[in-house]
């Protein structure tokens, strides 16, 4: 998830005033004074000892471990003979050196479904023939061989083969962390008792867990995951997916798509749909977007509804929901892809941590807009708790005029409920073209609830 680094004040300090403050000058003239003032000085020449020496800035390299050759073909061996091969893709596998495009092209040559988790969310296009978004716990139960590329942390260097690279400079992806064998994958028990299981992970410790438990690898690779599928669709040139597994899944896809449509279509008791709200943003997105998920229930709806556009333009806050940072994280996206049209998809209570940078997305003139699904609820947190304990104790919110917090902060503004239900798209169209005028927005969605998410892990 996201890392907050902290330095303390004091080491920030220069030297002119470290000097000042701890320096002893008025420390006495006696010898025990000139005893203390020569300590201190000492202590600070110390201190500050080579801080003015040329020092060389560049990038540190980064190793990262490698497949080896054999690793590779074991891997297309298995391919080859599987019937219902399936692909899960994280955020692991957006690092460098292979440039996404690059492992996009490897993931159209080698044709199998695959499903997309974190930063990972766009690689392929929303009309991919190959992307998956509904069903994986269907799909992963029949599956008779599953490839696991960079679904995990990366904590350590690997063994065998590496590959020096510089330090990137940061780009606009979420922290590299997907689903591993943990609560995502039911510790894995969703695989079927006879898939052959690849898992590739840079870490050792995120390639193996939970292993031997419920599930176990039948080729566990340390290595890095982008460079392992770009090598393995080169050595499976001319290889063709099962046409009859594509086709399946691809039906279950789109008849799950249909029943969302018609879940979408369903007025709720009070306010507006989110499945509807989602939907229409999703009609309206444009090439260049970029979409920065805060929130819970919300954002859990909109993983399923909200297609990203292009690689790298989906930002989450990780597996375990680290709330609070749709305020970073879409003013560095803006700042590193400015012509990019940035969204943040806020829940009302994950809104309450960075709801304040309005005031600094004025100030340095980033235009945004933030969509709240304001349903006056901690909805996740709910859900499970009323079933559990039967109360809904400090879950409950209200329903807030955010939107007026972002105009005091010098944003612009909007409401929708269920009244404007008519002209949804035109407020979303409006918020759009206040945000190219250069206003950040904040879009406040009065939503109801609905049963969408029953059953979904909340913690």
């Amino acid at each position: 998830g996201p890392v907050f680094v902290e330095l303390p004040i004091d080491v920030l300090y220069p030297f002119h005033v470290v000097e000042k403050e701890v320096g002893g000058t008025k420390s006495g003239r006696g010898l025990r004074g000139k005893a203390v003032r020569w300590y201190l000085q000492n202590y600070i020449r110390n201190l500050f000892a080579g801080a003015w020496e040329p020092r060389d800035m560049s990038p540190l390299p980064v190793k990262v471990p490698l497949a080896t050759e054999d690793e590779v073909q074991r891997c297309a061996e298995l391919v080859s003979r599987a019937v219902k091969p399936l692909v899960l893709v994280g955020s692991q596998a957006m690092l460098p050196p292979t440039p996404a495009e690059e492992l996009r092209a490897a993931l159209e040559a080698l044709s199998i479904p695959c499903y997309l988790g974190g930063a990972a969310r766009g690689l392929l296009p929303p009309d991919s023939p190959l992307l998956l978004r509904q069903n994986r716990r269907d799909a992963l139960r029949d599956a008779d061989l599953v490839l696991l590329a960079g679904t995990g942390l990366w904590r350590g260097e690997g063994h065998g083969h590496t590959h020096s690279i510089p330090l990137p400079i940061l780009t606009p992806h979420a922290c590299p962390q997907g689903a591993v064998c943990d609560f995502r994958l039911s510790y894995g028990r969703l695989f079927g008792r006879g898939t052959a299981i690849v898992a590739v992970n840079r870490d050792r410790a995120q390639l193996l867990r939970n292993s031997d438990v419920f599930w176990k690898p039948r080729l566990a690779v340390q290595g890095d995951a982008a460079s392992f599928v770009v090598r393995l669709a080169r050595s499976l040139q001319g290889y063709s997916c099962p046409r009859d597994w594509v086709e399946g899944l691809r039906e279950a896809e789109r008849k799950k798509e249909q029943l969302n449509r018609e879940k979408a279509a369903t007025p709720t008791p009070q306010h507006l749909n989110p499945l509807d709200l989602l939907h229409r943003l999703d009609s309206l997105l444009p090439p260049e977007s970029l979409l920065v998920a805060d929130g819970g229930d919300f954002v859990g709806t909109a993983a399923y509804i909200v297609r990203p556009r292009r690689p790298l333009s989906w930002l989450d806050p990780g597996a375990f929901g680290t709330l609070g940072v749709g305020g970073g994280f879409a003013l560095g996206a803006k700042l590193c892809r400015p012509d990019a049209e940035v969204w943040v998809l806020y829940g009302d209570g994950s809104l309450g941590y960075s709801l304040i940078e309005f005031d600094t997305f004025v100030r340095h003139k980033t235009p945004v807009i933030a969509l709240v699904g304001n349903d006056a609820c901690w909805s996740q947190i709910s859900r499970e708790q009323v079933a559990l304990l039967g109360s809904n104790v400090a879950c409950g919110l209200e329903y807030l005029d955010y939107h007026l917090v972002a105009e005091a902060l010098g944003g612009k503004g909007f409401v929708v409920g269920r009244p404007d239900h008519e002209r949804l798209e035109a407020v979303l169209r409006a918020a759009q073209d206040a945000c190219r005028q250069g206003h950040p927005v904040l879009l406040n969605a009065l939503i109801g609830r609905t049963d969408f998410r029953d059953g979904s892990i909340s913690v």
